[in-house]
Order: C-alpha cells, then structure tokens, then sequence
C-alpha cells in the first residue's frame, strides 16, 4: 500500500514501524516538544501532499495531535487503541508496538492512494553538484538556506535528493532556489 500523504510521528522507532507496514515517507516530532522548524515542515508537507498524524495513544501524543491541529489546520488523523499499541513485555507503549496490520488499518481509514503521477523525479546528483549544494566547500551553509527557501529544513548531502523528493520540489523550483542562493552571495 502506497501513501500519498506524509505521516507525522514521534520518533525513528515508529517511522521504522510505519515503513514495515505501508510504504510511506514520514516526518519525526522527536517528542511533544515539537520545534517551530518542524511545524514549518508539517505545514509545507500538507501544502504538497497531506499529512496523516500517527502519535501514540498517551498524553504526549494527544498534546502532540493538539500542536499540529493548531498550527497545520486540515491535517488527517489515524489512531491505535492502547491496547494495540503495548509492548509484548508489558512496558512501553506506542506505535513502535504496534502489529503491521493494526497499523495498516489505522491508515487505511485516512489514506489517499499514491498514483504514479504524483511522483516528482528525483534530481540528478549533478545538478546538486553544479549548485554548491555537494562537493563544495559552502554546501553546508548553502544547504541551511536552501532548505529554509524551500521549507524543507536542512539536510546533509545524502539526504538532499530523498528530501526534495519527499517535498516534491520540481526542478524549477530548485533551480530558482539555486538561483537565488547564488544572487545572494554576489
């Protein structure tokens, strides 16, 4: 089951379970203290895509859910009942616990289908090369700029091209970006 909208979750251990079970990209809260930056990516990801909210069934996942209502009206819900999402030793709780068809339930009441044309090719390696972005001693301050131009926040150089990806940045859209970079620094 292909996803079209981004999942928004707590952390690495449920973007792995969430990717066990759908294919889907996510975006990590990294707890409920959720920073401005992140809410600037949810926002441009629901712009672009959507966004489904998956957080854990517990008080830091509801305050997590309220953030992002706040801040990013429109996004979609999935749950999972405590029940489901306990650890098989009885000490932990999230989504992390959760079976891969508990999780592909709780999604499939909210998912839009992904179809082949809302996939944006992927940005030749050259191309990032050519713009400082890789390989140049700048690519580090030109990539924090980037990413703040496109609302993608920053990325190192192996995760440049997943990430314009995921944003479904055209290759317009990094040019101009580029192109402002360079007008920037003259």
């Amino acid at each position: 089951m292909r996803i079209k909208e981004i999942i928004v979750v707590e952390g690495k251990d449920d973007t792995t379970a969430i990717k066990r079970a759908v294919d889907a990209d996510t975006i990590e809260t990294n707890g409920s203290a959720i920073s401005k930056e992140t809410l600037i990516k949810i926002q441009h990801a629901q712009d672009k895509r959507g966004v489904i909210v998956f957080t854990d069934p517990d008080y830091p996942g509801r305050r997590i859910r309220a953030i992002i209502e706040d801040h990013v009206p429109g996004v979609k819900h999935a749950f999972l009942s405590k029940e489901k999402t306990i650890a098989k030793n009885g000490k932990g709780l999230g989504i992390e616990h959760a079976k891969d068809e508990d999780i592909r339930r709780a999604i499939e009441s909210v998912y839009t289908p992904k179809s082949e044309g809302d996939v944006v090719p992927s940005v030749p390696v050259e191309v990032l090369v050519a713009g400082k972005l890789i390989g140049h001693p700048n690519s580090k301050e030109r990539r924090t700029k980037l990413g703040e131009l496109l609302k993608i926040g920053y990325t190192n150089g192996k995760q440049l091209q997943k990430r314009l990806s995921i944003f479904q940045i055209s290759r317009q859209q990094l040019d101009e970006a580029i192109l402002q970079l360079d007008m920037e620094e003259k």
